[in-house]
Parts: C-alpha cells; structure tokens; sequence
C-alpha cells in the first residue's frame, strides 16, 4: 500500500524540491556573521508564519469535523422539581433533588431576558457562538495563572452548563468552544437562550430563571419587572458573591452591579431612559428562599396532592419523577395555620393533664368545602417520623358521629316493621324507643347474635329517654333510637346512603346492627366530606386537593369530579336542621354567635375515640382523638379524659380553635 502511495507523490515532490531547498534552513547560513548567521531568512519568517496558519486552520477544521455534539444532556440539566402552590397561588412546597422549572421563552418577559443578555452577552443575537477574544482571555488565565476568567458567549455557557463539565481546563475550554459554534449554527438564538436561563445557576439551590424568581421574591418570572430582573442576571456572575442577603459587601456588590446592567439595557436600547429613572431603589428580594420554608405539616399536604395529582392528571410515577410540574393544590394556608395551630393547643393541654397517656395521643383533622376541595388537613406532629396520614387514615370507629348517615338513610327510604309489609315513610318527629338496653329487632323478631343472646343498644351512660322524636334524638345523641332505624330501613340501604354521601366502602365494615352504632372506621377526610354533603343539599362532590396542573407552563389536562345526588335536598334539609340543633344543644353560647353553623360529637361506647364534625359557612370539618401507642399494638387504648367530655371534648376545641381566627 505504502509503495503505490510513493510512485504517485514523487513528480509532485521533484517540482517543490527545487522552492524546498530554498526555505531550508543552513546553518551558519552563508554569507552573515555574527549572530545573524543563525537567524532565519525572512522568506523563512514568511514561510513559517502562513505555514502555522494553514496548520491552525487544518487542525480547526478536522477538529470541528470531529466534535460532535453529544446525544444526552448532563442529568442535572434536565431534571427539575414539582412544585406546590397554594390556593392562593403562593408557594408551598417542592419536591425533587435540584431546584429547576424549564418555561417557554415566550412565557419570561423581554426585560429579563436583555437584563441577562445586557449583563451576559449583550451580541448574543450577531455573534457567530464563541468569543475569541474571551477564549484567549481564559486560557491565559487558565495556562498562565492557573486561575479562570469569564467572557464566554452565552452559546459557550449553556454547552458548559448542559454538556460538559464545570471543571476549568484548556481541554474543555477548547471542546466547549467546536460544541459551541456547531450548536449555533443547529439551534436558533432563541433556543439557545431559552436552554441557558432554563439550566443557569442562581444560587439558594436554584437553577433556571423561573426557579429563581420564585425564590428570590416569591413570584413567577412572569411577573418580574426590569429592576427585579437586573438583580437576578446579576448573579449569574457568581450567586456567592452576589446574592445581597449573604453579607454586607455582597449587598454593595450586588447594588452596583444591578444598577450597571439597567444602564447597560439603556446604552443597548432594551429600556428607555425613562423607565430606568423609575427604578432608584435596589429591589431587595426575600431574606430566605419561601421553597424551603414548607414546614412539617407541609410533607402530609405534598402527600395528598400528590396522589391525587398522579390519578387525576393520568401521571405515570416515572414522569411525575422527571419533575417539571407545577401543582396548585385547594389548601387553604389561613385555615392549615389555624388547624395546625389549635392541634398544638390540644397537645399541650394533653400533655398538663396526663403526660403519659398524651404520649400516645393521636389527632387527625380536615376541612372539606361542600364543593369538594380540601381546604386543610392534620396528618400528624411530624411526617418524618410518622408515615401514614392521620386526616386520611381509617383508624377509629365514628361512633355516634356516624348517626346523620342512618337518619338520612330512614329519611330516604323509609322503613319496614313487618315481614312482607311496604316500606313506609317517616319523618323527623317519627317516635322511637329512646331507653336504654332495648332489644333490636327484625321484621322476623329479635336479632341473636352468633353466641345465641339477644343484640341490646345502649345509650351513652346508659340513660333512658322514652319515646323520642329521631331528629331530637339525633340532636341528644341518643343511640337505641338510630340501631332500630338501621334494621327497620335496611343496613344494605345504611351503608348506600353513607357511601354515596362520601364514606369509603372500605371503611364500613360488616352489615351487622353495630354498623348503625358508628363501628365504621371512616377517616377524618370522609367524614368532613360527609357531613359537607348534607350542607351542600344533598348533593356530593368527591374530596380533591388539587384544582390545576401545569407541566413547564403548559396545562396537563386534570379530571376533576362532577356532582352526584346522595339523598334528596328535603332530606338534606332535614338532617341539616337536626345537626344545627345539635349544635345550639351542646353550646348554646357558640350556637349564639351564628346560627349557620351545625355539628356533632362522636364517641363509641369503649371510648377509644372522641370526633367532633361541624359545618360553617359552607365548610365541613373533621376532628378526632385517640390514643395508640403504636410500638405495641394497633388497637386503640381508652382516652382515659384526655378526650374530654362530650360538650367539651378535645375534638371539639380543635374544631372551634380552628375556625376562631377566620371569623
């Protein structure tokens, strides 16, 4: 192979030897003396000198023939976080291991973006990538000083930021330089520079201008002003030195700098001169960043969010792990507060009556609009700690909680006393045996339980009432009245009216007459959803914590659930009016206050459990007390008074603690 190569190249190589010989250097060279013997001819300068060229420009060009630019992206490039919000639009919390939301270029105004381009590459739009002039500067101070210094195009700092490494060498200098002009002359400017405030660094944890927005003033970058974004690009020059929180000098720093690029998008006639003599004060941003500023509560409200995010946005769990959504949940940061808050009283309260026994007290809490939203919820004192989600838990009975499903059940179907005898109608002021340790019975005869002994109800203290209306004895709490119901209406029809007012079918157990007792295990947020079904009219709406998904601005289709009929609007009416009285029974001086405001408490007859459920201004809320010490067993220990009495339970302070600060 070597010697065909050969013939071909010797004509070439006879007609250049004769100009060869003549650029050959001979030394000492003929004819000099001195020191000018051994210096290159000037033909030999001039030969020399385009010779380097041609090889610096062969080598640039086989160098950039071979540089491709790599099919994936740096990892950190592309994950993002999903990020929380509360119904107010403000954020709550965020999830994932980096700080970053991409956003459309069209969604991030031109003020930011010629305040970063003012501040990082104000030619960005006519240069051809790279900056020979700040590559030369680099690796000077790379290969002279052993230091680094900036002046790459914002081309060369998005492929540094996406495709490369950090780490500052001749090396990667000069392949980020070939990626560089390759990337320009494959992607629009406007690509570019959507990747690079999308994947730049912004200190406090933050990458991408949207991310940083939001942690810098709290706000999305859509909402920026110039002054606002001229702080912001000034940190692209170093968060560590520049972010204005960190130190006095880094406040100095970042003030002089701010006002240089709003003078900068002047001279380059992005901002009018009159727009930048509006802005004389230094926009200071938040002390802290809010996005970490979530709270331990906040990890049980993530939970519920989340899940309902995965169902009702149809996110698979590997999406939903690339991050990138934006979830805007229905909680109430007011109400969370206050509910958080009167929790917190009712604990220490526990723990100044009886150490031990509040050592394992346990409290769960929700607030459900009769449209559906959950407005807040209590999941447990520290979510590090204790995994699953008190609010959301069936755990404990409801007791005689559970009785407005049984009236409204009876008041929608009516009953039936005798074999084979039609269903006959009642209503509120139908009479039922309000004694104690009455027998329950069939239209068949007395209910025998598998030990053979007849199945007797009894009432809290075992007090006697007689002959009782069942909207009264709703309002009293009086149970015998309402086992009897169960069976003459049905359990089957108990158990239909209870779960399409919103209790889980899970949740209810066997269809035998304790069911009419409360012996159901609902959890807090199905109750509220419950009773929240009653002031609605009858008419229920499945409990969602998120009203809106967006996925890097772009909107993710939610299903979000329609309205079903529980029961009639007259039998809602009817169970709503026993429920106030309720109420105005058991604290006539709140009662007083408002008369929009229904509820009930719930104890079982073991006193495992203490629940108070009420509605006010179009609000149900849900509170129960237990006690379980959960590193020996999962049955529920007696409250032994921490639960208080039934006019004045711990349920029902937290329920009234809750709802005090909002008016």
């Amino acid at each position: 192979m070597l010697a065909p190569a050969l013939a071909f190249l010797a004509p070439y190589a006879r007609k250049v030897e004769p100009y060869a010989r003549k650029l050959k250097p001979q030394y000492p060279r003929p004819g000099r003396t001195g020191w000018r013997r051994w210096m290159p001819s000037w033909r030999q300068w001039i030969g020399g000198f385009f010779g380097a060229i041609g090889l610096t420009g062969l080598f640039l060009v086989v160098a950039y023939a071979a540089t491709d630019i790599p099919d994936n992206l740096n990892s950190y490039a592309t994950q993002q976080d999903n990020v929380y919000f509360w119904s107010d639009g403000t954020p709550m919390a965020r999830t994932g291991w980096v700080q970053r939301q991409a956003m459309p270029l069209k969604d991030i105004p031109e003020d930011v973006r010629w305040a970063v381009l003012a501040a990082e590459n104000e030619s960005f739009y006519t240069d051809p990538g790279i900056s020979m002039k700040g590559i030369a500067r680099a690796l000077y101070r790379t290969v002279g000083e052993g230091d680094t210094e900036g002046g790459s195009t914002i081309t060369q700092q998005y492929v540094k930021n996406v495709y490369l490494t950090q780490n500052q060498t001749v090396s990667r200098k000069f392949t980020e330089a070939m990626i560089s002009l390759k990337l320009d002359n494959r992607m629009s400017k406007d690509q570019i520079l959507e990747g690079y405030l999308n994947t730049s660094w912004f200190g406090r944890g933050t990458y991408g201008i949207q991310r940083a927005s939001q942690a810098y003033y709290g706000k999305d970058v859509s909402k920026l002003n110039a002054s606002q974004a001229a702080m912001l690009a000034g940190l692209l020059k170093g968060a560590g030195l520049y972010d204005p929180t960190l130190s006095a000098a880094n406040h100095k720093r970042a003030v002089e700098r701010w006002s240089w690029i709003l003078d900068r998008m002047v001279k380059i006639g992005k901002l009018s001169p009159e727009e930048r003599a509006t802005y004389t004060k230094f926009p200071e941003p938040l002390k802290t960043n809010p996005l970490y500023d979530t709270g331990e509560q906040s990890d049980y409200l993530v939970e519920l969010a989340t899940q309902y995010a995965k169902k009702a946005g149809h996110i698979s769990d590997k999406d939903f792990d690339l991050g990138g959504y934006q979830i805007y949940t229905t909680f109430d940061k007011k109400r969370e507060t206050a509910l958080t808050g009167a929790v917190a009283k009712a604990r220490k309260a526990a723990v100044k009556q009886d150490p031990d026994a509040a050592k394992t007290a346990h409290y769960g809490a929700s607030s459900v609009a009769t449209d559906g939203r959950i407005l807040a919820v209590y999941g447990g004192a520290d979510h590090r700690k204790q995994g699953f989600n008190e609010s959301n838990a069936s755990t404990v009975p409801a007791g005689s909680a559970f009785q407005p499903f049984v009236y409204a059940a009876g008041l929608e179907y009516g009953i039936v006393k005798e074999r084979d005898a039609p269903r006959e109608l009642i209503t509120p002021e139908t009479l039922y045996d309000g004694n104690d340790g009455i027998a329950v019975s069939t239209p068949e005869g007395p209910y025998w339980d598998r030990s053979g002994r007849k199945v007797v109800s009894h009432n809290d203290g075992n007090a006697s009432y007689g002959q009782i209306s069942l909207a009264t004895a709703l309002a009293r709490s009086v149970n015998t009245p309402f086992m009897q119901l169960g069976m003459d209406t049905g359990l089957d029809k108990v158990k239909r009216t209870a779960e399409a007012a919103g209790l889980l079918s899970s949740s209810m157990g066997p269809q035998v007459p304790a069911l009419s007792l409360g012996s159901s295990t609902p959890s807090a947020i199905r109750m509220a959803s419950g009773y929240a079904t009653f002031a609605a009219g009858g008419e229920h709406t499945e409990p969602y914590s998120v009203r809106r998904i967006t996925r890097n601005g772009a909107e993710v289709h939610l299903v979000k659930p329609a309205q079903r009929r529980a029961v009639s609007s007259e039998v809602a009416g009817q169970v709503q009016q026993a429920l106030t009285q309720s109420f105005t029974i058991g604290h006539p001086g709140a009662a007083s206050a408002s008369a929009t405001v229904s509820g009930k408490a719930g104890t079982d007859q073991d006193d495992t459990a203490s629940w108070y459920v009420g509605t006010a201004k179009s609000v149900s809320t849900a509170v129960v007390v237990y006690r379980m010490d959960l590193t020996k067993s999962l049955e529920p220990l007696p409250l032994k008074g921490i639960g208080g009495t039934a006019a004045n339970s711990a349920a029902y302070g937290i329920w009234s603690g809750a709802l005090d600060p909002l008016g």
